[in-house]
């Protein structure tokens, strides 16, 4: 197992945004739970979601337009392979498409890239847009809107994810 909070260190130790930001660590943790969610129902490995809940905007240097950002996420997470991150290449190749590609409005491919994806889209109440169905991957995921897209505009923070990740 990862140890998430020794992760999160690391990345905060190089995060260029706000750590509460639209896209910081409060956003992570509700996709971390959005994704667990979803890789629950679809048989999606969940710590190839988990790690994606931390990387994916870990290396955002705007809240805006930063097209780049995905794959700075996957490169760090790279960085920290065999130190932090201990995947297998077929696990870690998922890990870092799915951060690569987050923002590219792919719907189609592994259920555990689906469930990554999903998991951020679900989100997207906290930037003031409703998740579209027609844009997320799977039926479970679908299902979660209204869950999801209530946390996301209420700014809910699941203290016991921050918590465990040493920034509650």
């Amino acid at each position: 197992m990862h140890d998430m909070a020794a992760i999160m260190q690391e990345i905060l130790a190089g995060y260029a945004l706000r750590q509460r930001g639209a896209h910081g660590v409060v956003h992570w943790a509700r996709v971390l739970e959005n994704g667990l969610a979803v890789a629950e129902q679809i048989g999606a490995d969940r710590e190839v979601v988990a790690l994606f809940a931390l990387f994916h905007d870990a290396r955002r240097v705007n809240e805006y337009t930063d097209p780049e950002h995905g794959l700075r996420g996957g490169e760090l997470a790279r960085s920290m392979r065999g130190r932090l991150v201990h995947l297998d290449d077929a696990r870690f190749e998922l890990l870092f498409e799915a951060c690569r590609l987050h923002t590219d409005g792919h719907t189609e491919g592994d259920p555990t890239l689906q469930a990554c994806w999903d998991a951020d889209r679900l989100d997207l109440g906290r930037v003031g847009i409703t998740p579209k169905p027609h844009r997320l991957c799977t039926e479970t995921a679908r299902g979660l809107i209204p869950w999801s897209h209530a946390r996301a505009i209420a700014d809910f923070e699941p203290t016991e994810v921050l918590r465990g990740w040493g920034v509650g």
